[in-house]
């Protein structure tokens, strides 16, 4: 079977007209007719075309079973006469209608990009050694994308570079590198004042970060410098280190940076992490009394348990004495603890241990405990006051400094640890989200005093909620501390009639069987 191209070009082939006459000879001499061509097999159209042109017959006829060598060479499925099958439909070999699989392209390596499009590269972790300015060899870590941009930026800063090499796995850091309260509060001080001094921004973290003592603080900084001079605003290199700076002051520099405003801005933030830290401080002062006067009566209490106890308990099995029920149940314990003091350790630390990691992990529980705490005559007003009292002072800030309702709201339910508070934050989103008022949220929750939603409410009613928030603050840092005055006060006494009712029970256990050997003496 022909294709219609074939068709075609045979039924043109037999309707042209026949070859033009050789022009006549000078001298008539007849010619006899050159004989034709044989029929071509399989092909009939020539076979069947009488006007084909005749061959030259000085050339042989070609066998039809003869394949060209030098055609076979290269192509071993040649035909003969080297007539190979064309496929004028470009279809490829196999069944009609067969579909053919489906061309994989190779994928191409993903691009990393960053918030704002563009190209993020990875960051390695070197290990540097290095000669600071005073002469003493020094080491430190350092996040970069090569190790020459780590050599380049030691020399920057006039250290003489001795090695840098990539950090094995086991290579770890000692000690945190986050900021605490107070290292944030003297820190931003300082960058406020060089700033004001005209020092350029790059240049006054680098000083920031040749004068701490901390070495992941350091290197903090030295990040800091790292990504300033590859030309990121501040706040995108503290995003950087997220888990290093925290999210309200990233918000409130980035705020600064778009009104331009720094220093003011780095101030205010001084002094809000200044009164942080005092509100710790004080938490930690009323803390600490306690717990030492309570370690000591623990080793107190375990030293009369286990020696002195069992001596008076041989004295009164020599002596027959008759025990009363405080002594046995006394002498019991001190037998418990005695011969089982190594279960007693292991499990306390077990406890302490499932204890801090199910509250750490498990939110659930978390806020339970917390509600529980919050409940406690001693405690309800600390923590209360305290939540209420960093609550107003971040919303305040914020607010103060341009950022949006909403999304200071976002921020304040990052930085809080208080399940109880999250939710309040939680639900005020919601009520935003249908239009109703901050307010509402805190109506009628029992975490919130009533002076704090008054307050609030006056606030959203008068359109200065950021200052009034501010009075709330102080209003209850006030009371905050006063509450941890009275409590030291209180503490103390309760800890002493404690320890006099331990020691006095202990105490009783081994007179009473005293007075049963005096009397049998006489």
């Amino acid at each position: 079977m022909f294709s219609k191209k074939n068709k075609a070009s045979a039924e043109a082939l037999s309707n042209a007209a026949p070859a033009p006459a050789a022009p006549p000879a000078q001298v008539a001499v007849p010619v006899a007719p050159a004989p034709m061509a044989p029929p071509v097999p399989g092909n009939p159209a020539v076979a069947a075309n009488p006007a084909a042109v005749p061959m030259n017959p000085n050339v042989a006829p070609m066998d039809p079973n003869v394949v060209n060598p030098n055609v076979a060479a290269m192509n071993p499925n040649a035909t003969p006469n080297n007539l190979v099958a064309v496929n004028y439909n470009n279809t490829m070999p196999g069944s009609a209608g067969e579909a053919q699989p489906d061309v994989q392209l190779p994928e191409e390596n993903a691009v990393v990009t960053d918030s704002k499009g563009r190209v993020k590269r990875p960051v390695i972790n070197f290990r540097y050694t290095i000669i600071n300015g005073v002469g003493k060899k020094e080491s430190g870590t350092f996040d970069a994308e090569s190790e020459d941009d780590v050599r380049n930026f030691l020399i920057s800063l006039d250290y003489q570079v001795l090695e840098v090499k990539v950090r094995s796995k086991m290579d770890i850091d000692i000690g945190a590198s986050k900021f605490n309260a107070s290292d944030l509060s003297f820190s931003l001080t300082q960058l406020s004042t060089y700033l004001k001094a005209g020092i350029p921004l790059a240049d006054s973290v680098r000083i920031l970060a040749k004068q701490s003592k901390k070495a992941g603080i350091k290197k903090s900084f030295y990040q800091l410098v790292y990504q300033l001079l590859k030309g990121e605003s501040l706040s995108d290199a503290m995003e950087l280190q997220e888990k290093v700076y925290p999210k309200l002051l990233i918000n409130m520099v980035k705020t600064a940076e778009m009104t331009g405003d720094l220093p003011s801005i780095l101030d205010d933030m001084a002094e809000y992490y200044t009164s942080m830290d005092q509100t710790r401080k004080q938490m930690k002062s009323a803390m600490t009394y306690p717990v030492v006067v309570l370690t000591i009566a623990f080793g107190v209490l375990v030293f009369m348990l286990t020696y002195l106890v069992p001596q008076f308990s041989a004295m009164f099995e020599e002596n027959g004495a008759k025990l009363p029920t405080l002594t046995i149940a006394i002498m019991a314990i001190s037998d418990f603890m005695k011969s089982n003091w190594y279960l007693l350790l292991i499990g306390l630390i077990l406890f302490i241990f499932i204890f801090y990691q199910v509250y750490k992990r498990v939110q659930k529980f978390r806020e339970t405990v917390q509600i529980i705490l919050m409940h406690l005559p001693i405690f309800k007003d600390i923590i209360i006051y305290n939540e209420i009292a960093n609550f107003t002072k971040t919303f305040a800030s914020l607010l103060n400094h341009g950022v949006f309702i909403t999304d200071s709201m976002e921020i304040l339910s990052k930085i809080t640890n208080n399940e109880v508070m999250k939710r309040i934050i939680s639900r005020t989103l919601e009520n935003l989200g249908r239009g109703d008022s901050i307010s509402s949220a805190f109506k009628g929750e029992w975490a919130i005093p009533v002076v704090a939603y008054e307050m609030i409410l006056t606030g959203e009613s008068t359109g200065q909620l950021g200052q009034m928030m501010e009075k709330v603050a102080g209003h209850f840092q006030m009371l905050h501390k006063n509450v941890i005055d009275q409590m030291k006060s209180l503490v103390e006494p309760i800890l002493i009639c404690f320890l006099a009712v331990v020691v006095g029970i202990i105490l009783l256990s081994i007179i009473q069987p005293m007075f049963s050997i005096y009397s049998q003496i006489q």
